[in-house]
C-alpha cells in the first residue's frame, strides 16, 4: 500500500516549497504529515471520506487542516475528499438528502436542481436541515467503516508478510531475499 500511495501523491518538498502555502510556515514540515506508516495513513483516510460527506464548499481545507492538528498524513486526507466531486456530489447529496429526511421523518421534497445562489438560499430552509442531518450520519459511518476496514486491512497484510517470513526456512531466508 505504501509503494502504491507514494507512486500517486506527489512529492512533500512540492509543497514545502509552493509560494502559496509558505504562510503555513513550519508546519508542512512535519514528517509525521507525510509519513507512509498505519497510523498515519488510516486516519487519513478516515477522516478524508467523513469529510468528503459534509456539504460544505471548503472539504479540502478542513482536512487539511485536522491533518495538521492531529499530524496525520496530509496528501491522503485531501485526496480522500475527492470521493465527492463534481460528478458524484449530485448522487451523494440527494442520498444524505433523502436519508436525513428519512431520520427526521420528514416526507421528501419534490425539486429540481438550478445551479444559482438564489435557488440555494430559497431551498435552504426546505432541503437544509435533512441534508445536514444525512450528511453527518453518512459521514461518521462512511469514515468510521472506511478507517476500521483500513485498519483490518493493513494489519492483514502485516501479519500474513510476517508469517511468508516465518515460513522461509532460516538458511534459505538471505538467498529468498536476494531473488525478491
Amino acid at each position: 500500500m505504501k509503494h502504491f500511495l507514494r507512486r500517486y501523491l506527489p512529492d512533500p518538498h512540492y509543497f514545502r516549497s509552493h509560494e502559496r502555502l509558505r504562510f503555513l510556515g513550519e508546519w508542512l514540515h512535519d514528517p509525521q504529515l507525510w509519513h507512509f506508516s498505519r497510523r498515519s495513513i488510516v486516519p487519513a483516510l478516515g477522516w478524508g471520506v467523513f469529510f468528503a460527506f459534509i456539504p460544505f464548499p471548503w472539504q479540502m481545507a478542513l482536512a487539511a487542516a485536522l491533518a495538521v492538528w492531529l499530524r496525520f498524513n496530509l496528501p491522503v486526507a485531501v485526496a480522500m475528499v475527492w470521493i465527492s466531486n463534481p460528478l458524484t456530489m449530485p448522487a451523494i447529496f440527494y442520498f444524505t438528502y433523502r436519508l436525513g429526511a428519512w431520520v427526521l421523518g420528514r416526507p421528501p421534497q419534490e425539486w429540481a436542481f438550478e445551479p444559482s445562489l438564489h435557488w440555494v438560499m430559497q431551498k435552504a430552509g426546505e432541503i437544509g436541515l435533512p441534508l445536514l442531518v444525512g450528511s453527518l450520519i453518512a459521514a461518521v459511518v462512511a469514515g468510521g467503516l472506511t478507517f476500521g476496514i483500513a485498519h483490518l486491512c493493513w494489519r492483514w497484510y502485516i501479519i500474513n508478510k510476517f508469517r511468508r517470513r516465518r515460513a522461509v526456512p532460516r538458511g534459505l531466508a538471505g538467498q529468498v531475499g536476494q531473488k525478491l
